[in-house]
């Protein structure tokens, strides 16, 4: 009862309790709360300190950042809900958060138009040969695969040779004409290429026997969401194979390849695949890049249950 009543007690800021409203929607560093509320940072560490302190907010290390998270109840929330309706800021909040996860995603979208049809000629971090083949390994007769933010679809093309059909979802309208030009040039009548979001991929349930996310995942405002979608999309038995970077701190990844997150340790990857309901996890470091900053390549295996 002690800890309900400090929760309480510590919800009754306005503050504190606009943050909470803020985190419980996505994650977010200190820097993009200080522009959603328009507050110096000291103020919102020190809010946050206490949340943490509460046991009502999460923090995660992400590089140079800290990430953080709602992890009030469920009942403690509804009861915030119902508070925070009471403080008329926080529909300006909730506007604010929406036009800063618009701007995540119009950064993402400029990287990769700007990057469509020079695929092959620039370096991109993780994109190693040495790891698709490793995933590559594991795509033997699959009927229908997708290749989840395909970019211009190299890996789906490769797929296409052996598949009956493949589906290539991007976010970027010129990446999926691009790759769509590539695959009428080369003959692949079984590569469609569509515009979506990979947290919510337009695919039908259960309608894949193979999900692929490569070198995606640090790309997507929920990593957690591009997993249970994936879930979703795959048939009984269908697999999900992940190829993204292991966690590092080039924090100039940020700007140079508009990352969102700095790669993935193992246990995240496989804490994600096990909380969307996969099992048969597996997950190895696929690939050591020898060149700065020494990108490593993580690989991981899910497959959902029958």
């Amino acid at each position: 009862m002690s800890s309900t009543l400090k929760s309480l007690k510590l919800l009754s800021d306005p503050t504190r309790l606009r943050i909470l409203m803020l985190l419980d929607r996505d994650t977010l560093s200190v820097a993009e709360l200080q522009e959603i509320l328009g507050m110096g940072q000291s103020r919102i560490s020190s809010q946050l300190s206490q949340l943490k302190s509460a046991g009502l907010v999460a923090d995660e290390r992400s590089g140079k950042n800290n990430l953080y998270s709602s992890a009030a109840s469920q009942h403690l929330m509804e009861v915030a809900k119902l508070a925070a309706q009471e403080i008329p800021e926080v529909a300006t909040d909730e506007a604010a958060m929406r036009h800063l996860l618009r701007k995540r995603k119009d950064l993402a979208r400029a990287y990769f138009d700007e990057l469509a049809g020079r695929f092959g000629k620039d370096y991109v971090p993780g994109r190693s040969w040495k790891a698709i083949a490793e995933a590559l390994i594991k795509v033997l007769n699959y009927r229908v695969v997708a290749d989840l933010g395909a970019g211009e679809g190299t890996l789906a093309q490769m797929l296409a040779q052996r598949a009956e059909k493949v589906i290539a979802i991007d976010l970027s309208p010129k990446m999926v004409e691009f790759g769509q030009q590539l695959a009428t040039q080369n003959g692949l009548t079984n590569l469609e290429y569509r515009i979506g979001d990979i947290e919510d991929p337009p695919i039908e349930k259960q309608s894949l026997d193979l999900a692929i996310l490569s070198q995606a995942l640090h790309h997507a405002e929920n990593p957690q969401r591009a997993v249970d979608a994936a879930f979703r999309i795959l048939k009984p038995g269908g697999r999900l194979i992940v190829l993204d970077l292991l966690q590092h701190g080039f924090e100039e990844a940020r700007e140079l390849y508009a990352d969102r997150w700095l790669g993935f340790s193992e246990s995240d990857l496989a804490n994600m695949l096990e909380k969307a309901g996969f099992s048969q996890i597996e997950t190895i470091i696929a690939d050591r890049e020898t060149a700065p900053p020494k990108f490593n390549t993580l690989l991981g295996i899910g497959i959902r249950p029958e």
